[in-house]
């Protein structure tokens, strides 16, 4: 009788060891920055300007190479983040892509302003979906969704090199439309005659100098803008403008960017959804 209590036993616990053996590994949160370097990602930075914004030269500082450190890890409080100085435009990129995500990550402002922003609101941006080259927009950037950060505008949508998308907006005058979810569903792209840029239905952003969360769900071609834990807005339909033809845009890098404004990320990570949570969609 012990004998076979034991037989049932290890069969039970080879049954369970082959049952977890099977488990996807990419459930769960996978970190996308591991609080020490910046492996897992590339840089790419834009032709080079000078303080006053006006370019030095007309060829990219390029792919992996970045003399000024403009993007770095650096410590803070007791941890350690990736700093963005600005001083340059570009981004860091993951070198996988991603599809059916829920991207988290948080942000703060420093204080240093570069070139054209002196004087302005301080400037990042979450590019995903992020395909084809680099430099494609403004000399630094992929085509891509945009999650706007920006001062006062964190959330909004701009459609990056051709990249589009499908809001419900309202049209508050001859170019500014706001996220309404009632509102008439509108085209967003550089082609569109409603342009590139959704703002943002409401503010949730912290006071510049603290951490703020961001949340970006993407499932097939819908994602949500969440900061600080409220919708932003809802997006739908993602595509791509490829010379006249609309083609799906569902899958691709992500992108954080170096807009002339100094900024720092941590906490950077995503994992696997097989649905849109229903709770933002209401």
């Amino acid at each position: 009788m012990k004998f076979v209590q034991l037989f049932f036993v290890a069969i039970a616990l080879l049954l369970t060891s082959v049952f977890i053996a099977w488990i996807p590994h990419n459930s769960g949160w996978h970190v996308l920055f591991n609080g020490k370097n910046l492996d897992g990602w590339d840089t790419y930075i834009a032709p080079p300007i000078n303080w006053d914004g006006k370019p030095l030269s007309s060829v990219p500082v390029g792919l992996n190479h970045d003399p000024q450190q403009v993007f770095s890890v650096v410590p803070m409080d007791g941890e350690k983040v990736i700093r963005i100085s600005g001083q340059q435009w570009g981004a860091v990129i993951t070198q996988k892509e991603y599809s059916n995500f829920h991207l988290q990550l948080k942000f703060k402002w420093g204080h240093l302003l570069w070139g054209q922003k002196r004087g302005k609101k301080m400037d990042s941006g979450i590019l995903y979906f992020s395909v084809g080259a680099n430099g494609v927009d403004a000399g630094a950037w992929m085509r891509s969704q945009e999650f706007q950060v920006e001062q006062g505008n964190c959330g909004d949508y701009w459609g990056v090199a051709g990249a589009t998308e499908s809001i419900p907006a309202t049209k508050m005058n001859d170019s500014v439309y706001v996220y309404n979810p009632k509102g008439k569903i509108l085209t967003f792209s550089a082609n569109s005659k409603n342009g590139r840029h959704c703002v943002k239905r409401s503010d949730a952003e912290n006071k510049t100098g603290e951490w703020n969360t961001l949340d970006l769900y993407c499932h097939g071609d819908t994602s949500v803008h969440v900061v600080n834990g409220k919708v932003m807005m809802v997006l739908y339909h993602s595509a791509q403008d490829n010379n006249g033809q609309m083609l799906p845009l569902s899958k691709g890098k992500i992108q954080i960017q170096s807009e002339g404004a100094e900024i720092y990320y941590k906490d950077i990570r995503i994992e696997p959804i097989a649905s849109l949570p229903e709770r933002l969609l209401q």
